[in-house]
């Protein structure tokens, strides 16, 4: 069992975050048959492109790095909040110094695919970090960068959900609401599935990543990182396919049409325009003009969040949704 013991002041230092990187890099392992399996319409689209960047390109070489269990700190830097991107991950991926991402190399190129000639190559060259970062580069553009707008969408509303839980019901709701195997208990974080004994956050707070490539949970425990949970974000499942977005057959879609129905069911945390049109891949003008008869029809109540108009279901919404189940 991995516990984590936590205090008053790692509960005020506890925070979200957005990792692109991590996020390509638990792609790669996926496409390499290391990690969650993607839906196989996704995989499809993704894998004549995968097999060329191998064949053009020098992403073997990061392939190399990665392990179904974890891979090098250097090519997935610890973000530094929800507005982290790929630019700033990559700046941070080229700035590492050559005796670092060496020793990284030492432990984690262990398996066959290190000691390919043309792999080793690269591993084994002055310029390696450089020509790595360009790779993962060529492969973000490629693999991820189209569909990373919907994807940061489903993230970015689930951390809004998971807030909307600690305001509501505090830490303890929203650290078990994570994973169903994550108990608080005794002042701590406990993980039956997992290795590690006991952590002590020592006042630096648990940094909390919401994923859409994780397959259940995962954790850093080690420097350069803080000490972090990686858990899959709410609306994965639909976005692979593993639950019908809108249940068939199905009443509410008989009554308020498809695009209303979908964005009703979507709202089971509050969202903004912008967050339903990506997650949804719906265009923003449409969602908008949909809200508006939801909210006039009493179904949808807005309220300001910062620079965000957030929407949420009426109880007459909520009674509506659950009715159509």
């Amino acid at each position: 069992m991995l516990r984590f013991e936590v205090s008053v002041e790692d509960l005020l230092r506890s925070r979200f975050a957005l990792s692109p990187a991590l996020d390509l890099c638990l792609l790669l392992r996926s496409l390499i048959g290391q990690g969650q399996p993607l839906p196989r319409a996704w995989a499809a689209r993704l894998l004549p492109a995968f097999e060329r960047l191998r064949r053009e390109t020098e992403l073997d070489a990061a392939l190399a790095l990665q392990a179904p269990h974890g891979g090098p700190n250097f090519v997935a830097p610890p973000p530094r909040g929800l507005n982290q991107t790929w630019a700033d991950d990559l700046a941070m991926i080229r700035a590492t110094p050559l005796e670092a991402a060496r020793r990284e190399f030492a432990t984690t190129a262990t398996g066959q695919s290190a000691r390919d000639p043309r792999v080793r190559a690269v591993l084994d060259s002055p310029d390696a970090v450089s020509r790595i970062a360009e790779a993962m580069d060529q492969a973000w553009h490629e693999l991820l960068a189209a569909d990373w707008p919907q994807l940061r969408a489903i993230c970015e509303r689930d951390v809004v959900h998971r807030v909307g839980v600690i305001g509501e019901h505090g830490w303890a709701t929203t650290i078990e609401g994570l994973h169903p195997g994550i108990v608080w208990h005794a002042g701590g974080i406990e993980i039956d599935f997992f290795r590690g004994g006991t952590v002590r956050l020592s006042g630096d707070g648990l940094l909390l990543i919401p994923s859409v490539f994780v397959g259940h949970i995962a954790a850093h425990l080690e420097d350069p990182w803080p000490r972090t949970l990686v858990y899959r974000a709410r609306g994965t499942a639909a976005l692979r396919g593993e639950q019908e977005t809108v249940p068939q057959p199905d009443t509410l879609t008989a009554l308020v049409g498809r695009a209303r129905a979908r964005l009703l069911l979507a709202l089971d945390a509050p969202a903004s325009t912008s967050h339903l049109a990506r997650s949804l891949a719906m265009a923003p003008g449409a969602v908008g003009d949909h809200l508006a008869i939801l909210r006039g029809a009493g179904l949808l109540v807005r309220a300001r969040s910062g620079r965000s108009v957030l929407y949420r279901r009426t109880p007459l919404g909520e009674a509506l949704v659950a009715g159509s189940g």
